[in-house]
């Protein structure tokens, strides 16, 4: 299909005949290209080029225009931004010009050597010679085209729009382009440029505003705003406020007729499942399943149970009956027997029976207190722990020094585990006292445990802002700047004072410390094991965990409190809840008029430059002549063109703005081009059709010749 689209535009590009120029309008925007004499040019594309990779190979390729989005799947285009051969509105990156006119010529079928048609290109006002010159240069001696002429878009335009009765011979011709707005005034059909004004504002200016104002407000889809996107948006639903003060305050005030000027957009959006509460029976399904694997879990416990008892009671058998046959063994033939069995001596069998007696009393769920039996056999395994130390050599001094180490973690470990085993008693008490109460008044019993839950949560959060506070607040319940100092508690200030003490008699004479016994006694009352306010669990936070457990056990409606995090109290805890169709709605308000206003005011951008109506002001006091039937006419036919005009409510406010900087009375008249896009060009492809068009062109022949300076002299004619 290529191919054949190729056939044609070569077809296309055959009939014609030398002489038949082209035409090419080099806008900042868009690049439009076709031929003299018709209405609507051929092609038309971004003047943008990209050079994005190949996702695979690495290759670079160039990619003019809008890139085609089935070109996203091989290339990687997000990594090389569009570039664009103009500053502000003027030609300056002629590398990319190239690729651009190469993209052109070859979409209207001049795929030749060379370009043997003359050529018509539009340019800004005033375009500086050095551009004009480059532009000259490019296409002389690389396409070789016979002749070119230079002419301003905004006056084919102007010409255009006149010889259709829409403007008159005196008029102004107001011009909001992509990145600059011009006004010029016509005398007589021919352009004034002497009067002529610009500021450095356009659609690029307004589309990029828009995109930030979208983009602050709705950070969480600045994907979604691409640089197109935001371009059909501005130019949908964008306007010109006749005044801006009092627009602005009728959405500040949200009245109805500002809810009616909003405009939303909907993101593609899809609702999430709607969860039904199960029913009755696939509660009791769900219950029977879950039954069932309980009890398939008990039976595996309980054969696992016996299988280790069984284990247990062999290995305890074995070692009682080889301490048994150690009886009867002499001791000199003591390590010989043993040495098949991986035992070296008596000692080591005795303790291996204790450990295994003890195994089996935990896994058959005697009380705890029998272990004491076990535990009195364990003591042999320190033998010099009782033993005065003058009686001992110095090797079995370091062994004592060792064995003392070792029971005293040993006998740490039982009391800790001591201590477990009465809460879990006390815990157990408890419950069972709970579920009497239950049993008796189960309403009565379930708003007591709530109560009771309730101030307990008060209990622990209050305890915790003191400890965090110093005691002090802020006066919203939250914590305050407070030094290390005030969130000490008693035990540890006790022990910075001590410290501080120390230091501070040592500084006073000699340093006589631990002369005295009673100097080490400061080490005991700093110690940490003397902190009763520990950072562990109180017993509120205890009593608060058995109550939420409990409560979980009987209430299935209950949701215990989340527990703060280190910079947050509970009730700062966020709450996540599900995306609405309301969450993808970009709504379009104030920015709708926002926006298009820094045409009028530049300022709002951060451009401290005219507007639309002050350059109209502007140029018609820059006129030598002060003439003022001369302004009348000239406020009489104020056109509008150019792709930055179609907002509407535009020629309004213009209107409105230059009859404040005009007598009273005086005329005004303010219209809009045909098509403020297209005119331009099919000006310029009207005057190129002319017969007189091949007087007003620079040969070839003409540039060898008299060189760029010749350029300085050239001006296009546009009286037909």
């Amino acid at each position: 299909m290529p191919f054949v689209s190729q056939i044609k535009r070569q077809t296309d590009y055959n009939l014609f005949s030398s002489t038949t120029p082209i035409v090419i309008d080099n806008g900042a925007s868009n690049f439009r290209i076709g031929w003299a004499g018709e209405n609507d040019p051929r092609v038309i594309f971004r003047n943008i080029v990209q050079r994005p990779r190949h996702k695979t190979t690495g290759e670079t390729v160039s990619i003019v225009g809008d890139h085609d989005t089935t070109l996203l799947k091989y290339f990687d285009c997000s990594r090389s931004g569009p570039r664009s051969a103009f500053d502000s509105n003027v030609v300056y990156q002629f590398e990319i010009m190239e690729y651009i006119l190469d993209f052109g010529f070859d979409r209207l079928g001049a795929n030749g050597s060379e370009i043997d048609h003359p050529v018509l290109i539009t340019e800004c006002i005033l375009n500086p010679v050095q551009s004009r010159s480059k532009m000259a240069e490019l296409l002389f001696e690389t396409y070789g085209v016979p002749s070119v002429a230079f002419g301003v878009d905004a006056a084919f335009s102007y010409k255009y729009n006149q010889q259709h009765g829409i403007c008159d011979k005196d008029g102004l011709a107001i011009c909001p382009g992509f990145t600059t707005t011009h006004v010029i005034p016509f005398i007589d059909g021919e352009p004034v440029y002497k009067g002529c004004s610009r500021t450095n504002i356009g659609g690029y200016h307004v589309t990029d505003y828009l995109k930030q104002l979208l983009s602050l407000k709705y950070p969480h889809h600045m994907a979604r705003f691409s640089w197109e996107k935001v371009e059909d948006l501005k130019m949908e639903h964008c306007y010109i406020a006749t005044d801006y003060a009092s627009e602005a305050r009728l959405f500040q005030k949200g009245t109805k007729e500002a809810e009616e000027k909003t405009r939303c957009w909907q993101l593609p959006w899809v609702p999430p499942p709607i969860e039904e509460p199960p029913s009755e029976e696939e509660i009791a399904r769900k219950a029977a399943i879950k039954e069932r694997q309980g009890q398939r879990l008990r039976e595996m416990a309980e054969a696992k149970k016996s299988s280790r008892i069984n284990e247990f009671e062999n290995q305890l058998r074995g070692l009682e009956f080889l301490l048994q046959q150690l009886e009867k063994v002499e001791e000199s033939e003591i390590s010989y027997f043993l040495k098949d069995t991986g035992y070296v001596s008596r000692q080591e069998i005795e303790s291996a029976l204790a450990k295994v007696t003890q195994s089996l009393r935990k896994v058959k769920g005697e009380p705890k207190g029998e272990q004491a039996e076990v535990e009195e056999k364990t003591d042999e395994k320190y033998p010099l722990v009782n033993i005065p130390d003058n009686m001992l050599t110095p090797e079995q001094l370091r062994e004592k020094r060792r064995q003392m180490f070792l029971k005293t973690t040993s006998d740490g470990r039982q009391r800790a585990k001591q201590k477990r085993v009465e809460e879990d008693l006390e815990r157990e008490r408890k419950n069972q006292l709970d579920e009497k109460k239950r049993l008796e008044n189960p309403e009565l019993y379930l708003g007591e445990m709530r109560t009771k839950y309730k101030e307990l949560c008060e209990k622990v959060e209050q305890r915790k802002r003191l400890k965090t506070n110093g005691n002090n607040s802020n006066g919203n319940g939250m914590s305050g700047g407070v030094g290390r100092g005030e969130r000490l508690n008693a035990a540890q200030r006790e022990r910075m004072r001590l410290l501080t003490t120390a230091a501070f008699d040592r500084g006073k004479g000699e340093d006589n410390f631990g002369a005295k016994d009673e100097d080490w006694q400061l080490y005991k009352l700093m110690s940490k094991d003397n902190d009763e306010d520990d950072e562990g669990p109180d017993e509120d936070e205890t009593e608060l965990s058995r109550v939420s457990s409990r409560l979980q056990e009987i209430d299935p409606t209950f949701v215990p409190k989340p527990e703060p995090g280190p910079s947050q109290s509970a009730a700062d805890t966020p709450r996540s809840r599900p995306l609405t169709k309301e969450d993808f709605q970009i709504l379009l308000g104030v920015e709708r008029f926002r926006c298009p206003e820094i045409l009028f005011h530049p300022n709002l951008v951060g451009i401290d430059q005219a507007g639309l109506d002050e350059m109209a002001g502007v140029s018609m006091r820059r006129l030598s002549s002060k003439d003022q039937v001369l302004e009348e006419r000239l406020t009489n036919s104020i056109l509008m063109t150019g792709g930055s005009c179609l907002y509407p409510g535009l020629s309004e406010r213009i209107e409105a703005g230059i009859r404040m900087i005009r007598p009273c009375g005086s005329p005004i008249k303010v219209v809009r081009a045909l098509d403020p896009v297209l005119d331009a060009w099919r000006g310029a492809s009207l005057y190129a059709d002319a017969v007189q068009f091949p007087q007003q062109v620079f040969s070839r022949m003409d540039y060898f010749e008299k060189g760029e300076d010749w350029l300085r002299k050239y001006q296009f004619q546009y009286t037909l």
